[in-house]
């Protein structure tokens, strides 16, 4: 096992988690509960995919993929803000949309090869013993948008107004309704952001980590991991993104370990028994569900520092808009 390569592709797997867990993040400090990310992750990489191989360009498909999933977000929008339904049933029913219309419109797609976006190296920072290995030597150059993203998503939420306003609309809605803000526009542009950038990183998947291949397993259950880092991360970016990280430099740890026969001069037990692989995979999948069952009630989170709107619909007199 070596520990560079396990890394560099914790991050490279990571980047689809953090481009997802950032715009959830978005989403809910705008107080609105998204659990539809996994089916805009989905829809994301069937048009990402579908557009690269019909334009030869994989990064108009990775334009398309967040237009998709931007587009699909409108639903859960006009649901959840115009008509105030239920959040979490608007949330699973659009994961059920975005499986559905990915399997139907993109039937045929797995048999055909796209265009990929080609791995850069960083130079100067590449040939960095360790760290450049890791973090600056061949990766998409979405990885290293990532990077900047981080940093970028940090400084808006909490040192910028519009920041400060974001997180009012999730804390006080009817509070920054009185000083003038428009809170159903507000919530509208970020749940349409945060789509897109689940879109985005379904288009991550099929284009870059993935590299010309797609299926309607592509996510594999990606999406649901996003909202659960979302609230370990405490609805914070950073956290966020090393969450992401060490989540995908796990995913490829447990791969490796079931790969030699022997492990430290022992029987390799992942090697001889392939089901106890298959459990040590499930693991942080339980994580996720321990995190869902937590973040599902509201005394919870406010405990865990959700924003105290999240979930609950802004009702501004007797007008949905």
């Amino acid at each position: 096992m070596d520990p560079i390569i396990i890394l560099h592709a914790g991050i490279a797997t990571g980047t689809v988690l953090l481009f997802a867990c950032i715009g959830a993040i978005f989403n809910e400090r705008a107080g609105i509960l998204n659990l539809g990310v996994e089916g805009m992750m989905l829809i994301g990489a069937m048009a990402g995919y579908s557009v690269a191989l019909s334009t030869g360009s994989a990064w108009v498909g990775m334009i398309a993929a967040f237009i998709a999933g931007g587009l699909l977000s409108v639903a859960h929008a006009v649901v959840t803000i115009h008509f105030q339904a239920d959040q979490v049933v608007s949330g699973l029913s659009l994961t059920f949309l975005g499986t559905g219309l990915s399997t139907v419109l993109g039937e045929g797609l797995s048999s055909q090869a796209a265009p990929t976006i080609s791995d850069v190296t960083i130079p100067l920072l590449g040939n960095i013993p360790f760290i450049g290995s890791v973090f600056f030597e061949n990766h998409s150059p979405l990885v290293y948008l990532g990077y900047l993203l981080i940093p970028a998503a940090w400084f808006y939420i909490f040192r910028t107004r519009p920041g400060m306003t974001l997180r009012a609309i999730g804390e006080k809605p009817e509070a920054a309704d009185v000083l003038g803000i428009s809170v159903y526009r507000q919530r509208y542009a970020y749940v349409i952001f945060g789509g897109c950038m689940a879109g985005l990183a379904g288009g991550i998947i099929s284009l870059s980590v993935s590299p010309g291949w797609y299926s309607v397993q592509t996510t594999s259950g990606q999406g649901w991991i996003a909202v659960g880092l979302v609230i370990f991360a405490q609805w914070n970016p950073v956290r966020a993104a090393i969450g992401s990280f060490l989540f995908g430099a796990l995913r490829r740890g447990i791969l490796d370990l079931q790969g030699p026969a022997t492990l430290f001069g022992f029987d390799n037990p992942l090697f001889i028994n392939a089901n106890l692989g298959f459990f040590l995979k499930m693991l942080p999948f339980i994580l996720i569900i321990l995190a869902l069952v937590i973040g599902s009630n509201q005394a919870r989170r406010k405990r865990l520092g959700a924003p105290a709107a999240l979930g609950v619909p802004y009702i501004r007199g007797e007008r949905g808009l």
